[in-house]
């Protein structure tokens, strides 16, 4: 068991998928973030995000994506995406991870791994 990756863990593949959908259904209904994912393809959205978690969390040796500082850079420099709005966003991932009863360890475990990209994705 302990050989397990945290993406085996939380229940690989079909966790994730769950997990992404309850995350966007709270970022959407969120005022202090929405307003970022407006105008934005959400089928494609949530697929980068499903692919990130998975690479995040051990089920993929590489993330084919951008890499976190350039795919926020936009939203920073024009749309002042700040500390607030990361925080509003671990706040809802968090929240989401507890609804789908992922025990308390393995949230600390992925909490700890959103606030490593925190610099990345604020381009500080």
């Amino acid at each position: 068991m302990s050989d397990q990756t945290l993406f085996e863990k939380i229940g690989g593949k079909d966790a994730v998928s769950a997990a992404v959908d309850i995350f966007y259904k709270k970022n959407l209904s969120d005022d202090r973030i929405k307003h970022f994912f407006d105008g934005l393809d959400m089928v494609k959205q949530k697929g980068h995000m499903r692919t990130f978690l998975t690479y995040a969390f051990g089920g993929l040796p590489d993330y084919p994506g951008k890499n976190m500082r350039d795919a926020h850079k936009r939203l920073v420099e024009e749309e002042g995406l700040d500390k607030e709005h990361f925080a509003a966003v671990a706040e809802n991932l968090q929240s989401t991870l507890e609804e789908l009863n992922v025990p308390a360890d393995l949230i600390a475990e992925i909490m700890s791994i959103v606030a490593s990209t925190h610099d990345d994705v604020l381009n500080l």
